[in-house]
């Protein structure tokens, strides 16, 4: 192939999951098939085994995607209370996502975050997070009906409202104009404190935070619901993805 013609490559950051008695680096396809299919780029996977090595990952990747996960970024993290036991936890995949994201925004590499990762972003910058978000008060459930099947878990569960003015406002102004549209909703944290760095971008009608923005040369970008699921049905979630393909082309070109 044309040097030319390649697809420019995102980086992605494995799960590290028990399969049996031995331990896996994964990503879940839904998401690498997203990256492909509306955002036009060659996903690799990154292992998560040791903090990265920016100069190699960065020379290989003109972007980085964060993926959501069953498990939770360790309380330690940003001070929080203990966790409860049986909570899923990936102290590897935090020791290599949270300097990850802080190299990102300093060396302007276009980062795109989806829920755990939306979470990590927080966090990385200096946020803090519910643990169990169901249980603040006036905030309802955003946990899924894990009883249900695929299509209803990831069904449309609640509005999101942008803020006016705001970069998320800008970008999707065709597929949002009054700037609300129905996301899906497969969370039990979400962000408490939001990072000093980060701009709001879009809550929930209970006052949780949806999307943060940090500004940076480059884009970089967190939202908490779940776009990958179906991207090519979704008008915002394919404008999302195409955005942030674009970013990295751009990256890969310079």
């Amino acid at each position: 192939m044309n040097m030319a013609t390649q697809l420019p490559v995102v980086g992605v950051p494995c799960d590290v999951k028990q399969v049996g008695r031995l331990p896996f680096h994964a990503v879940g396809d839904k998401y690498i098939t997203a990256l492909s299919r509306c955002a036009g780029l060659l996903p690799v996977l990154l292992p998560v085994h040791e903090p990265p090595d920016m100069q190699a990952v960065f020379s290989l990747c003109a972007g980085i995607f964060l993926t959501g996960s069953p498990s939770n970024v360790h309380p330690d993290r940003y001070a929080g209370p203990p966790p409860r036991p049986h909570t899923e936890l990936d102290g590897q995949r935090d020791a290599h996502t949270l300097p990850l994201i802080r190299a990102c925004i300093e060396q302007a590499v276009p980062l795109f975050c989806v829920c755990r990762g939306f979470q990590e972003l927080n966090v990385a910058l200096g946020g803090s997070l519910h643990q169990h978000l169901h249980e603040v008060p006036g905030r309802f459930d955003h946990r899924e009906d894990k009883q249900a099947e695929l299509p209803a878990q990831y069904g449309p569960a609640h509005e999101v409202e942008l803020v006016p003015e705001g970069f998320l406002a800008g970008l999707l102004a065709q597929e949002a104009p009054n700037r609300r549209f129905q996301v899906n909703s497969l969370h039990g944290q979400g962000i408490d404190r939001p990072a000093a760095a980060a701009q709001i971008e879009a809550t929930a009608a209970d006052g949780t935070i949806e999307a943060l923005h940090i500004p940076a040369p480059a884009f970089a970008l967190g939202v908490q619901w779940h776009p990958e699921w179906r991207c090519w049905d979704d008008p915002v979630s394919r404008r999302l993805y195409a955005a942030f393909g674009d970013a990295v082309r751009r990256r890969a070109a310079s």
